[in-house]
């Protein structure tokens, strides 16, 4: 599948984005590396290689053990949400630069 100009066009009309010709064209060919790259690692057999959980074995990896469990490490307990400490409303209008008492104002950014 190939990016074509129309497509980066519509793409950054819908994110609001004002792109130059320059811009455009720099972004297609960008784009169509990164579709070909893409390409490039689908042809490659990895039928025999396990998933992984994190692809570093940097931080904290405890050789001993296989697999997901090797990044146990990485995981937190689940805390309910009643358990954990977080701002109250007031706390957080408080903090706000504007607000109506009970939400936060904030400006208007779609002009269309």
């Amino acid at each position: 599948m190939k990016v074509t100009e129309k497509d980066v066009t519509y793409v950054a009309e819908l994110a609001n984005l004002e792109l130059t010709p320059e811009e455009r064209t720099g972004m297609v060919r960008d784009l169509n590396s990164i579709l070909g790259y893409m390409d490039r690692l689908n042809e490659i057999d990895t039928s025999k290689i396990e998933p992984m959980a994190q692809v570093l074995d940097r931080y904290g990896v405890d050789e001993s053990k296989q697999g997901s469990e090797r990044f146990a490490y990485a995981s937190r307990e689940d805390v309910p949400e009643g358990l954990r400490k977080s701002l109250t409303q007031k706390e957080a209008l408080d903090n706000a630069p504007d607000s109506d008492g009970t939400f936060f104002l904030v400006p208007k950014v779609i002009e269309r």
